[in-house]
């Protein structure tokens, strides 16, 4: 595997890197054109997997923010095209790892010694490499360990990252520059925490703990004397990701086991932690044949505020829907609708909403729910991708929808998505207020 000897650390290094980027793109348009002078009915194909590419290999080389906000960008079927989406999903765990002189310069950073003097055996070579930090193998007093590192300079460039990375989204990906001005504190801060190893080592002891009781979920230990506020280490944790368990052919029965342990994973968090583990995709997840689910990487916690609960899953009971003046409050109460809305927008924005929550909630509205219902999620995507055509949505003045939203629907799109990818069905616990009184009677 390719490594790295060196990341862009500076400010200037790292906008030459995006510049460099945005002149490849711009060089694939110039191509693309040309070509379509020639073949009015070639399609953008080519162009998407060129670009794909190039800002790909770019923000791989960076790490950090960037690369995160790709890796989150892959999660959002619909949201970019398919290579984009099959590009930046290698960020989830298959970036270039870092060089072995710069893991040992890391480790006599923040210990005083080199790998090899703290454990047994330690392997300089990354076993995998995501968008934060890579992972090694090593072992001390008998014990398979996994020792997460953080890139160097990640942490010092989350700001100005966002900042440069902003008008690429914005242009390329045609996103709405007031929602990501809106968000990019909530974002911002999110990185922020993921690069504080400290914080994550915090965390991670006290979620898997509080759901260790949880049926087929296996949680690492952790180790305090061997972690740093770059360096992180726990267990070994034997499994497979999403994607190469598939290839194995499960059977129903253990995609649905291993379905179960999600939900009761994410319910168990959001309705008794009020805390949740925030970065739902296939990397941060090791499944096994028998059915059991190793969960690893808490730095991404969203801490839910009690307002924001209260209000967002109250929309959840079927009841609250059909009270109109009781939705209009929880949509203000939310920010989906503001005191600057016109009659006629109100109205409009409360009909499309009501359409996203009846959509959205339905795995809620009954106790057992196929996620392998192909039907289902193509509504939703096709709903999503309406959305980004709408022109009252498009024209808005304002950015609509709460800051805490952005993490708890991104956990729910990414637990839906893995859900669906399984094929699972499961029964969908949840707290007894959020049933309909007309299901219970």
């Amino acid at each position: 595997m390719k490594t790295q000897n060196s990341v862009p650390t500076t400010k200037v290094a790292r906008a030459s890197q995006f510049m460099k980027a945005g002149v490849k793109v711009g060089g694939n348009y110039i191509k693309h054109y040309s070509k379509k002078l020639l073949d009015p009915s070639r399609s953008k194909d080519e162009l998407h997997k060129d670009n794909a590419a190039d800002i790909y290999d770019a923000l791989s080389e960076l790490k950090g923010s960037a690369l995160k906000m790709a890796q989150m960008l892959s999660m959002d079927r619909g949201l970019l095209p398919v290579a984009y989406s099959d590009k930046f999903t290698m960020a989830q765990y298959s970036a270039p790892p870092l060089s072995g002189p710069l893991v040992v310069k890391t480790f006599k950073t923040y210990f005083g010694k080199s790998p090899s003097q703290l454990f047994d055996k330690f392997e300089i070579e990354a076993v995998n490499a995501a968008s934060i930090g890579q992972v090694h193998q090593a072992w001390k007093d008998g014990k398979k360990l996994a020792v997460k590192v953080q890139y160097p300079g990640v942490a010092d460039a989350v700001t100005s990252d966002l900042r440069i990375a902003k008008p690429l989204a914005v242009t390329l990906l045609n996103l709405n520059e007031r929602d990501i001005d809106r968000y990019m504190g909530e974002v911002e801060a999110k990185l922020l925490e993921e690069t504080d190893y400290d914080l994550e080592l915090k965390r991670s002891i006290e979620i898997s703990e509080a759901c260790s009781h949880i049926k087929d979920l296996v949680f690492p230990r952790y180790y305090p004397e061997l972690s740093s506020k770059r360096i992180l280490t726990m267990d070994w944790l034997d499994g497979m990701h999403l994607k190469e368990f598939l290839k194995t052919n499960p059977s129903q029965e253990v995609r649905n086991q291993i379905g179960q342990a999600l939900w009761d994973f994410y319910d168990y968090q959001i309705h008794t932690l009020r805390q949740v583990h925030a970065d739902p995709h296939p990397g941060n997840f090791l499944m096994r044949a028998d059915g059991t689910m190793g969960v690893i990487d808490f730095g991404c916690v969203k801490v839910i505020p009690e307002f924001y609960y209260d209000n967002y899953f109250r929309l959840v009971n079927p009841d609250t829907i059909e009270d109109d003046a009781l939705t209009e409050q929880i949509f203000e109460n939310l920010e989906f609708l503001t005191s600057a809305d016109s009659p006629k927008d109100r109205a409009f924005f409360s009909g499309l909403f009501k359409q996203m929550i009846r959509m959205l909630g339905e795995p809620f509205a009954v106790d057992e729910f196929n996620f392998g219902d192909d039907r289902y999620f193509n509504e939703v995507y096709a709903f999503a991708e309406g959305l980004t055509k709408v022109d009252e949505l498009k024209s808005s003045k304002v950015a609509r929808g709460s800051q805490d939203g952005l993490y708890v629907n991104r956990t729910y799109y990414g637990l839906y998505a893995m859900l669906n990818e399984l094929k699972a069905t499961v029964v969908t616990t949840k707290p007894e207020w959020l049933r309909s009184k007309k299901v219970l009677a």
